[in-house]
């Protein structure tokens, strides 16, 4: 099996069991009163505000591929080679970064995707970053979920329970169908059915966040667009993997994605309109904490990270995948 199954079949296989109903003493511990606000910078939480809005990027692991190995990379290795030392990546290291984003609004709090859950070779870190900004597991009240692969569904549930046992989880039509269809994922099925709603493109699926569709990496996958104010921020989900090579070279086939030509088409529209209307993109796989924007150069984009973002230091200013 290659890297990019394994990748989109990693993390799902989640012996879920099914959550009994908590008794008051657990719903306490749960943490099911309203989050709280105050959230200070961490390692694995870089909170900021999308205009009226608290969110904050929570750390969840990360990928770390060699581009040279035609297993592990999802890019052509010479090019994609070529590309991060282009950019100053010394290592010849594809890093993709996994970072969920919650963002509270007034009595909602929402989590953007739930990480990989430990699998995959990540560290699981969600659990403990979602805490650190102040949040317990029970205070989630919406799950969003991007698509269906192991990297941003593995979280949903832990111990054979819901992770986040009083969200509401919503999808895409379509990427609800492709996980009730995946034999490997029918006991998490089965735990999360009596919780997920779906939505079809372009609703809004809370007050303040309209779904998006951006096609080709996976059916039904979906961005968010968060808006407070006139302030926007757009959550990109994998229409671009690495800040680097997505962004530097958009029509490089991409092997995780379901549909090339489609996904390529969207990744040059998101940086063409990105570029064009100065947009604040979220990249869960963007270094983290994966805010910024893309700008033009030399007939081409870059990625610029938002200023006051840390910058992981083993990544060029640019940015790294």
């Amino acid at each position: 099996m290659t890297f990019h199954a394994r990748l989109a079949a990693a993390g799902l296989l989640l012996a879920a069991l099914g959550a009994g109903a908590c008794s008051p003493e657990e719903k306490k511990a749960a943490g099911t009163e309203p989050a709280g606000a105050a959230v200070a910078a961490s390692e694995d939480v870089h909170p900021f505000r999308i205009g009226a809005l608290e969110a904050a990027a929570l750390r969840d692991g990360a990928l770390n591929l060699p581009a040279s190995d035609a297993e592990m990379s999802p890019w052509a290795p010479a090019e994609a080679a070529a590309l991060l030392s282009a950019a100053g990546v010394a290592d010849g290291t594809i890093h993709l970064s996994i970072q969920p984003l919650l963002v509270r609004d007034g009595e909602r709090v929402v989590l953007i995707d739930t990480g990989a859950g430990g699998e995959m070779g990540t560290e699981n870190r969600l659990p403990g970053s979602l805490r650190a900004a102040g949040v317990e597991p029970g205070q989630v009240t919406d799950v969003l979920i991007s698509h269906a692969h192991g990297d941003h569904i593995g979280g949903l549930a832990a111990d054979g329970a819901l992770a986040f046992p009083n969200a509401v989880i919503r999808m895409d039509e379509a990427t609800w169908r492709e996980i009730r269809e995946e034999p490997r994922l029918a006991d998490l099925v089965r735990l999360i059915t009596p919780r997920v709603q779906t939505f079809t493109a372009g609703a809004e699926v809370t007050p303040a966040i309209t779904a998006v569709a951006l096609p080709g990496h996976s059916p039904g996958h979906t961005g968010y667009e968060i808006g407070s104010g006139d302030d926007r921020l757009l959550y990109i989900g994998d229409a671009l993997h690495s800040s680097i090579i997505s962004v530097h070279a958009p029509t490089l086939r991409n092997a995780w994605d379901s549909d090339g030509p489609l996904a390529i088409r969207t990744r040059e529209g998101l940086l063409e309109r990105g570029a064009r209307d100065g947009m604040r993109i979220y990249g869960v796989h963007f270094p983290f904490p994966g805010i910024g924007r893309f700008e033009r150069v030399d007939g081409g984009f870059r990625w610029v990270p938002e200023r006051g973002a840390p910058l992981p230091a083993d990544h060029p200013a640019t940015g790294a995948g």
